[in-house]
Protein backbone atom coordinates (compact mmCIF):
# COMPACT_ATOMS: atom_id res chain seq x y z
CA UNK A 1 0.00 0.00 0.00
CA UNK A 2 1.43 3.21 -1.20
CA UNK A 3 1.87 5.38 1.85
CA UNK A 4 0.08 8.96 2.68
CA UNK A 5 2.72 11.49 2.33
CA UNK A 6 2.07 14.91 4.41
CA UNK A 7 1.64 16.57 0.80
CA UNK A 8 -1.74 14.48 -0.12
CA UNK A 9 -3.10 15.04 2.90
CA UNK A 10 -2.96 18.74 2.40
CA UNK A 11 -3.96 18.30 -1.09
CA UNK A 12 -7.30 16.40 -0.06
CA UNK A 13 -8.00 19.03 2.78
CA UNK A 14 -7.58 21.65 -0.25
CA UNK A 15 -10.36 19.57 -2.30
CA UNK A 16 -12.61 18.95 0.20
CA UNK A 17 -12.32 22.56 1.49
CA UNK A 18 -13.42 23.20 -1.90
CA UNK A 19 -15.84 22.42 -4.91
CA UNK A 20 -16.02 18.82 -3.61
CA UNK A 21 -17.15 19.07 -0.49
CA UNK A 22 -18.93 22.73 -0.35
CA UNK A 23 -19.81 22.74 -4.18
CA UNK A 24 -23.75 22.93 -5.58
CA UNK A 25 -23.67 19.66 -6.12
CA UNK A 26 -22.63 18.70 -2.59
CA UNK A 27 -25.18 21.22 -0.83
CA UNK A 28 -27.67 19.51 -2.80
CA UNK A 29 -27.35 16.50 -1.97
CA UNK A 30 -27.00 17.34 1.86
CA UNK A 31 -30.40 19.33 1.47
CA UNK A 32 -28.85 22.69 1.90
CA UNK A 33 -28.92 26.06 0.09
CA UNK A 34 -25.02 26.60 1.12
CA UNK A 35 -24.02 30.58 0.87
CA UNK A 36 -26.85 32.40 -0.83
CA UNK A 37 -29.00 29.70 -1.90
CA UNK A 38 -32.57 27.97 -0.83
CA UNK A 39 -32.65 24.94 0.74
CA UNK A 40 -36.32 24.48 -1.24
CA UNK A 41 -37.77 27.05 -4.37
CA UNK A 42 -40.98 26.35 -4.32
CA UNK A 43 -41.62 28.26 -8.31
CA UNK A 44 -44.53 29.75 -10.52
CA UNK A 45 -47.55 29.03 -8.19
CA UNK A 46 -50.44 30.88 -7.42
CA UNK A 47 -49.44 32.39 -3.84
CA UNK A 48 -53.16 32.76 -1.68
CA UNK A 49 -52.03 34.37 1.66
CA UNK A 50 -54.55 36.08 3.06
CA UNK A 51 -52.15 37.26 5.98
CA UNK A 52 -50.78 39.28 3.95
CA UNK A 53 -53.75 40.31 1.53
CA UNK A 54 -50.89 38.44 -1.05
CA UNK A 55 -52.84 36.51 -3.94
CA UNK A 56 -50.96 36.27 -7.26
CA UNK A 57 -47.67 34.04 -8.86
CA UNK A 58 -45.07 33.86 -6.61
CA UNK A 59 -41.93 31.73 -5.95
CA UNK A 60 -41.16 31.05 -2.23
CA UNK A 61 -37.25 30.23 -1.28
CA UNK A 62 -36.84 28.53 2.22
CA UNK A 63 -33.61 28.21 4.05
CA UNK A 64 -33.03 26.57 7.75
CA UNK A 65 -36.69 25.85 8.26
CA UNK A 66 -38.40 28.91 7.25
CA UNK A 67 -39.56 31.12 4.53
CA UNK A 68 -36.58 33.33 4.08
CA UNK A 69 -37.90 34.74 0.95
CA UNK A 70 -41.39 35.50 -1.47
CA UNK A 71 -41.05 37.03 -4.47
CA UNK A 72 -42.07 38.00 -8.23
CA UNK A 73 -39.29 36.06 -9.73
CA UNK A 74 -36.31 33.50 -8.17
CA UNK A 75 -34.04 31.77 -10.86
CA UNK A 76 -34.17 28.28 -10.53
CA UNK A 77 -30.71 27.92 -9.99
CA UNK A 78 -30.88 29.12 -6.61
CA UNK A 79 -32.58 26.04 -5.15
CA UNK A 80 -30.71 23.03 -3.94
CA UNK A 81 -34.15 21.18 -4.22
CA UNK A 82 -37.14 22.93 -6.44
CA UNK A 83 -40.70 22.23 -6.79
CA UNK A 84 -42.32 23.50 -9.60
CA UNK A 85 -45.93 24.64 -8.98
CA UNK A 86 -46.87 26.47 -11.79
CA UNK A 87 -50.72 26.30 -12.29
CA UNK A 88 -51.03 25.23 -8.32
CA UNK A 89 -52.78 27.26 -5.96
CA UNK A 90 -49.96 27.75 -2.78
CA UNK A 91 -51.09 28.60 0.66
CA UNK A 92 -49.43 28.18 3.97
CA UNK A 93 -49.23 24.71 5.31
CA UNK A 94 -52.93 24.34 6.50
CA UNK A 95 -53.64 24.00 10.76
CA UNK A 96 -56.93 21.62 11.44
CA UNK A 97 -57.53 23.17 15.42
CA UNK A 98 -60.23 19.99 15.74
CA UNK A 99 -58.69 16.36 14.79
CA UNK A 100 -57.96 12.85 16.65
CA UNK A 101 -54.14 11.45 15.93
CA UNK A 102 -53.18 9.49 18.79
CA UNK A 103 -53.71 5.71 17.25
CA UNK A 104 -51.50 3.76 20.36
CA UNK A 105 -53.99 4.68 22.64
CA UNK A 106 -57.43 6.68 21.63
CA UNK A 107 -59.54 4.01 20.00
CA UNK A 108 -60.46 6.47 17.58
CA UNK A 109 -56.94 8.14 16.75
CA UNK A 110 -55.04 8.18 13.07
CA UNK A 111 -51.58 8.55 12.70
CA UNK A 112 -50.99 12.09 11.93
CA UNK A 113 -48.07 11.84 9.09
CA UNK A 114 -49.96 9.49 7.23
CA UNK A 115 -53.01 11.36 6.99
CA UNK A 116 -51.17 14.34 5.06
CA UNK A 117 -51.56 13.40 1.61
CA UNK A 118 -55.36 13.50 2.12
CA UNK A 119 -55.13 16.24 4.18
CA UNK A 120 -52.59 18.93 2.76
CA UNK A 121 -52.49 19.93 6.83
CA UNK A 122 -49.14 20.61 9.00
CA UNK A 123 -50.09 21.61 12.29
CA UNK A 124 -52.72 19.01 13.99
CA UNK A 125 -54.48 20.20 17.34
CA UNK A 126 -55.42 16.25 19.46
CA UNK A 127 -58.66 17.23 20.74
CA UNK A 128 -59.23 14.94 23.36
CA UNK A 129 -57.44 11.91 22.51
CA UNK A 130 -55.43 12.03 25.60
CA UNK A 131 -56.57 12.73 29.46
CA UNK A 132 -54.04 13.37 32.42
CA UNK A 133 -53.47 9.35 32.64
CA UNK A 134 -52.12 9.15 29.01
CA UNK A 135 -51.00 12.80 28.51
CA UNK A 136 -47.31 11.54 28.71
CA UNK A 137 -48.13 8.86 26.24
CA UNK A 138 -49.27 11.47 23.58
CA UNK A 139 -46.51 14.01 24.65
CA UNK A 140 -43.26 11.76 24.23
CA UNK A 141 -44.07 8.79 21.84
CA UNK A 142 -46.74 10.62 19.34
CA UNK A 143 -45.99 14.70 19.39
CA UNK A 144 -42.50 14.36 20.14
CA UNK A 145 -41.78 11.19 17.14
CA UNK A 146 -43.94 13.11 14.51
CA UNK A 147 -42.74 14.80 11.31
CA UNK A 148 -46.01 16.90 11.98
CA UNK A 149 -46.71 18.96 14.37
CA UNK A 150 -49.12 18.67 16.78
CA UNK A 151 -50.37 20.34 19.83
CA UNK A 152 -53.27 19.14 22.12
CA UNK A 153 -56.50 19.61 24.12
CA UNK A 154 -55.98 17.27 27.39
CA UNK A 155 -59.55 15.61 27.75
CA UNK A 156 -61.21 16.78 31.41
CA UNK A 157 -61.68 12.81 31.62
CA UNK A 158 -58.69 11.13 32.87
CA UNK A 159 -58.56 7.95 30.50
CA UNK A 160 -59.27 10.61 27.43
CA UNK A 161 -60.92 8.83 24.25
CA UNK A 162 -58.80 5.29 25.04
CA UNK A 163 -62.43 4.06 26.83
CA UNK A 164 -64.38 4.65 23.22
CA UNK A 165 -67.25 3.82 22.54
CA UNK A 166 -68.36 4.15 26.05
CA UNK A 167 -68.75 7.67 26.71
CA UNK A 168 -65.91 9.23 28.89
CA UNK A 169 -67.66 11.08 31.43
CA UNK A 170 -70.97 8.28 32.33
CA UNK A 171 -68.58 8.03 35.17
CA UNK A 172 -68.43 11.96 37.05
CA UNK A 173 -65.21 10.57 39.12
CA UNK A 174 -63.25 10.60 35.78
CA UNK A 175 -63.29 14.44 35.98
CA UNK A 176 -60.65 15.08 37.85
CA UNK A 177 -59.91 18.88 38.08
CA UNK A 178 -56.81 19.19 39.78
CA UNK A 179 -55.12 16.18 37.45
CA UNK A 180 -56.14 18.31 34.41
CA UNK A 181 -55.01 21.47 35.53
CA UNK A 182 -51.34 20.03 36.74
CA UNK A 183 -51.59 18.40 32.84
CA UNK A 184 -52.00 21.49 31.22
CA UNK A 185 -49.90 23.61 33.60
CA UNK A 186 -46.83 21.19 32.98
CA UNK A 187 -47.06 20.88 29.19
CA UNK A 188 -47.90 24.87 28.43
CA UNK A 189 -45.26 23.82 25.02
CA UNK A 190 -48.30 21.65 23.74
CA UNK A 191 -51.10 22.31 25.51
CA UNK A 192 -53.82 24.68 24.94
CA UNK A 193 -56.40 24.03 27.42
CA UNK A 194 -59.11 21.53 28.36
CA UNK A 195 -61.52 19.32 26.10
CA UNK A 196 -64.84 17.86 27.09
CA UNK A 197 -67.78 16.56 25.18
CA UNK A 198 -70.97 17.63 26.32
CA UNK A 199 -73.37 14.73 24.28
CA UNK A 200 -75.89 12.77 26.08
CA UNK A 201 -74.24 9.55 24.99
CA UNK A 202 -71.07 11.15 26.36
CA UNK A 203 -72.29 12.18 29.74
CA UNK A 204 -75.14 10.31 30.96
CA UNK A 205 -76.90 11.50 33.55
CA UNK A 206 -74.10 14.06 34.85
CA UNK A 207 -75.54 16.96 32.47
CA UNK A 208 -72.60 19.97 32.34
CA UNK A 209 -71.06 19.08 35.23
CA UNK A 210 -68.01 17.73 33.41
CA UNK A 211 -68.04 20.98 31.41
CA UNK A 212 -68.23 23.01 34.50
CA UNK A 213 -64.94 20.86 35.67
CA UNK A 214 -62.94 21.12 32.56
CA UNK A 215 -63.65 25.11 33.23
CA UNK A 216 -62.70 25.11 36.80
CA UNK A 217 -59.52 22.62 35.75
CA UNK A 218 -58.54 25.57 33.18
CA UNK A 219 -58.80 28.03 35.42
CA UNK A 220 -56.67 26.25 38.34
CA UNK A 221 -54.07 25.49 35.98
CA UNK A 222 -52.84 28.83 36.34
CA UNK A 223 -52.25 29.45 32.90
CA UNK A 224 -54.54 31.15 29.64
CA UNK A 225 -55.89 28.18 29.06
CA UNK A 226 -58.67 27.77 26.88
CA UNK A 227 -62.33 25.11 26.82
CA UNK A 228 -62.72 23.21 24.01
CA UNK A 229 -66.52 22.44 23.94
CA UNK A 230 -67.83 19.45 21.83
CA UNK A 231 -71.87 19.75 21.38
CA UNK A 232 -74.19 16.96 19.96
CA UNK A 233 -77.25 16.11 21.50
CA UNK A 234 -76.47 18.31 24.16
CA UNK A 235 -78.17 17.24 27.73
CA UNK A 236 -80.62 19.82 29.09
CA UNK A 237 -80.87 23.47 27.68
CA UNK A 238 -78.16 24.17 25.35
CA UNK A 239 -78.25 27.66 26.44
CA UNK A 240 -76.79 26.25 29.50
CA UNK A 241 -73.81 24.90 27.85
CA UNK A 242 -73.03 27.71 25.52
CA UNK A 243 -73.56 30.43 28.33
CA UNK A 244 -70.60 28.76 30.49
CA UNK A 245 -68.28 29.28 27.61
CA UNK A 246 -65.66 32.36 28.07
CA UNK A 247 -63.76 34.24 25.14
CA UNK A 248 -61.60 32.70 24.14
CA UNK A 249 -63.08 28.91 24.85
CA UNK A 250 -63.94 27.22 21.43
CA UNK A 251 -67.68 25.62 20.96
CA UNK A 252 -66.77 22.96 18.10
CA UNK A 253 -69.36 21.05 16.12
CA UNK A 254 -71.19 24.34 16.10
CA UNK A 255 -73.07 22.89 13.15
CA UNK A 256 -74.07 19.60 14.67
CA UNK A 257 -77.93 17.79 13.55
CA UNK A 258 -76.94 15.44 15.88
CA UNK A 259 -80.38 16.55 17.97
CA UNK A 260 -79.86 18.93 20.26
CA UNK A 261 -78.74 21.93 18.42
CA UNK A 262 -77.62 25.91 17.70
CA UNK A 263 -80.80 25.76 15.13
CA UNK A 264 -84.22 24.99 16.73
CA UNK A 265 -87.44 25.84 14.66
CA UNK A 266 -85.34 27.27 11.63
CA UNK A 267 -83.68 29.29 14.35
CA UNK A 268 -80.35 30.44 15.74
CA UNK A 269 -80.39 30.08 19.50
CA UNK A 270 -79.77 33.78 21.70
CA UNK A 271 -77.63 31.91 23.54
CA UNK A 272 -75.15 31.14 20.39
CA UNK A 273 -74.94 34.41 19.10
CA UNK A 274 -74.25 35.80 22.47
CA UNK A 275 -71.39 32.98 22.37
CA UNK A 276 -70.29 34.58 19.57
CA UNK A 277 -70.41 37.96 20.60
CA UNK A 278 -68.43 37.67 23.54
CA UNK A 279 -65.97 36.08 22.20
CA UNK A 280 -66.65 32.44 21.69
CA UNK A 281 -64.50 30.84 18.96
CA UNK A 282 -67.19 29.03 16.67
CA UNK A 283 -65.13 25.95 15.32
CA UNK A 284 -66.61 23.78 12.31
CA UNK A 285 -65.62 20.48 13.78
CA UNK A 286 -66.98 18.51 10.67
CA UNK A 287 -66.46 14.87 11.42
CA UNK A 288 -68.67 11.94 11.20
CA UNK A 289 -71.27 13.42 12.69
CA UNK A 290 -71.36 16.86 13.48
CA UNK A 291 -72.25 18.92 10.02
CA UNK A 292 -75.48 19.35 9.22
CA UNK A 293 -76.50 21.80 6.22
CA UNK A 294 -79.62 22.26 7.54
CA UNK A 295 -78.17 23.86 10.62
CA UNK A 296 -75.49 25.59 9.00
CA UNK A 297 -77.02 27.76 5.93
CA UNK A 298 -79.46 29.39 8.65
CA UNK A 299 -76.88 29.76 11.54
CA UNK A 300 -74.26 31.55 9.26
CA UNK A 301 -77.21 32.98 7.67
CA UNK A 302 -78.52 34.42 11.15
CA UNK A 303 -75.16 35.26 12.52
CA UNK A 304 -73.24 32.15 13.97
CA UNK A 305 -70.32 32.45 10.97
CA UNK A 306 -67.35 30.04 11.80
CA UNK A 307 -64.14 31.48 13.20
CA UNK A 308 -62.51 28.50 11.81
CA UNK A 309 -62.93 25.00 9.92
CA UNK A 310 -61.59 21.98 11.49
CA UNK A 311 -62.30 18.53 10.56
CA UNK A 312 -62.47 16.42 13.49
CA UNK A 313 -60.86 13.44 11.25
CA UNK A 314 -60.34 10.32 13.07
CA UNK A 315 -61.02 6.48 12.69
CA UNK A 316 -64.71 6.79 11.53
CA UNK A 317 -65.37 10.03 9.77
CA UNK A 318 -62.39 9.33 7.65
CA UNK A 319 -64.22 6.71 6.62
CA UNK A 320 -68.13 8.42 6.49
CA UNK A 321 -69.48 9.72 3.64
CA UNK A 322 -68.84 13.26 4.28
CA UNK A 323 -65.38 12.62 4.12
CA UNK A 324 -64.27 15.38 6.52
CA UNK A 325 -60.27 15.74 5.12
CA UNK A 326 -59.61 19.56 5.90
CA UNK A 327 -59.38 20.38 2.19
CA UNK A 328 -62.79 18.81 1.52
CA UNK A 329 -64.27 20.88 4.40
CA UNK A 330 -63.07 24.04 2.95
CA UNK A 331 -64.67 23.12 -0.37
CA UNK A 332 -67.60 22.65 1.23
CA UNK A 333 -67.35 25.80 2.70
CA UNK A 334 -66.54 27.40 -0.59
CA UNK A 335 -69.04 26.24 -2.46
CA UNK A 336 -71.33 27.66 0.09
CA UNK A 337 -70.60 31.36 -0.35
CA UNK A 338 -67.72 31.95 1.08
CA UNK A 339 -64.47 33.38 -0.77
CA UNK A 340 -61.38 31.39 -1.16
CA UNK A 341 -59.31 33.92 0.46
CA UNK A 342 -61.55 33.47 4.08
CA UNK A 343 -62.00 30.34 3.53
CA UNK A 344 -57.87 29.91 3.77
CA UNK A 345 -57.99 32.03 6.36
CA UNK A 346 -60.34 29.44 8.60
CA UNK A 347 -58.25 27.19 8.28
CA UNK A 348 -54.60 28.86 8.74
CA UNK A 349 -54.06 31.99 10.42
CA UNK A 350 -57.03 31.88 12.50
CA UNK A 351 -56.48 28.42 14.15
CA UNK A 352 -52.93 29.26 14.42
CA UNK A 353 -53.99 32.47 16.53
CA UNK A 354 -55.81 30.11 18.83
CA UNK A 355 -53.11 27.83 19.21
CA UNK A 356 -50.33 30.95 19.95
CA UNK A 357 -47.75 29.46 20.37
CA UNK A 358 -44.97 29.99 17.21
CA UNK A 359 -44.82 33.02 15.40
CA UNK A 360 -46.03 33.45 12.20
CA UNK A 361 -47.74 29.85 11.99
CA UNK A 362 -50.31 30.35 9.48
CA UNK A 363 -48.94 32.31 7.30
CA UNK A 364 -46.05 32.32 4.21
CA UNK A 365 -44.62 35.47 6.02
CA UNK A 366 -40.86 36.28 5.45
CA UNK A 367 -39.61 34.38 8.89
CA UNK A 368 -42.71 32.26 9.14
CA UNK A 369 -42.04 28.34 9.52
CA UNK A 370 -41.88 26.49 6.31
CA UNK A 371 -45.24 25.03 6.44
CA UNK A 372 -46.99 25.04 2.59
CA UNK A 373 -49.48 23.14 1.46
CA UNK A 374 -50.16 22.69 -2.80
CA UNK A 375 -53.53 22.14 -4.53
CA UNK A 376 -54.94 22.28 -7.68
CA UNK A 377 -58.45 24.36 -7.64
CA UNK A 378 -60.77 21.77 -9.61
CA UNK A 379 -63.27 23.07 -11.37
CA UNK A 380 -66.42 21.42 -12.62
CA UNK A 381 -69.39 19.69 -11.29
CA UNK A 382 -68.90 18.32 -7.99
CA UNK A 383 -71.41 16.62 -4.99
CA UNK A 384 -71.17 17.48 -0.98
CA UNK A 385 -72.86 15.59 2.05
CA UNK A 386 -73.13 15.81 5.14
CA UNK A 387 -73.40 14.07 8.32
CA UNK A 388 -77.18 13.59 8.02
CA UNK A 389 -76.92 12.64 4.49
CA UNK A 390 -78.12 15.86 3.07
CA UNK A 391 -76.52 16.60 -0.04
CA UNK A 392 -75.51 19.57 -2.26
CA UNK A 393 -73.84 20.27 -5.48
CA UNK A 394 -70.66 22.55 -6.28
CA UNK A 395 -68.69 23.84 -8.64
CA UNK A 396 -64.90 23.42 -7.37
CA UNK A 397 -63.09 21.89 -4.72
CA UNK A 398 -59.57 21.57 -3.56
CA UNK A 399 -57.97 18.92 -4.45
CA UNK A 400 -54.26 18.36 -2.35
CA UNK A 401 -51.10 17.94 -4.54
CA UNK A 402 -47.97 18.35 -2.21
CA UNK A 403 -47.39 19.08 1.59
CA UNK A 404 -44.11 21.22 3.19
CA UNK A 405 -43.45 20.76 7.05
CA UNK A 406 -40.37 22.55 7.84
CA UNK A 407 -38.69 22.62 4.27
CA UNK A 408 -39.39 19.32 3.99
CA UNK A 409 -41.60 18.09 1.28
CA UNK A 410 -43.78 14.93 2.14
CA UNK A 411 -43.33 12.20 -0.20
CA UNK A 412 -40.10 13.24 -2.04
CA UNK A 413 -36.51 12.38 -1.80
CA UNK A 414 -35.35 13.14 1.26
CA UNK A 415 -32.25 15.48 1.90
CA UNK A 416 -29.35 13.60 3.55
CA UNK A 417 -29.01 13.79 6.45
CA UNK A 418 -33.16 14.15 7.12
CA UNK A 419 -33.67 16.20 9.68
CA UNK A 420 -36.69 18.56 10.93
CA UNK A 421 -37.13 20.79 13.72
Amino acid sequence: MKKTSRRDVLRLGAALGGSALFGAAAFAQLGVGGPNKFDLLIRGGDVCDPSQNLRGKRDIGIRNGKIAAIEREIAADMGSQVIEASGRLVTPGLVDLHAHVFPQVSAIGLPADELVPFTATTTYVSAGDAGGNTFSALKHQVIGQARSRIFAFVHISSIGLSGFPVGEMREIDYANVDLAAKTIAENQDVVLGVKVRETVEMVGTNGIEPLRRARLAAERSGTNARVMCHIGNAPGNLADVLDLLRPGDVLTHAYSGAGNNTVQNGQLIAAALEAKKRGVIIDVGHGGGSFAYEVAEPAIKQGLVPDTISSDIHAYSGNSPGMPFLPWVMSKFLNMGFTLEQVITMATERPAKVIGRVEKLGTLQVGAPADVSMFDLVEGPVEFVDTVKVTRKGNKYLKPIQTVRAGRAYGRPFPSPFTYP
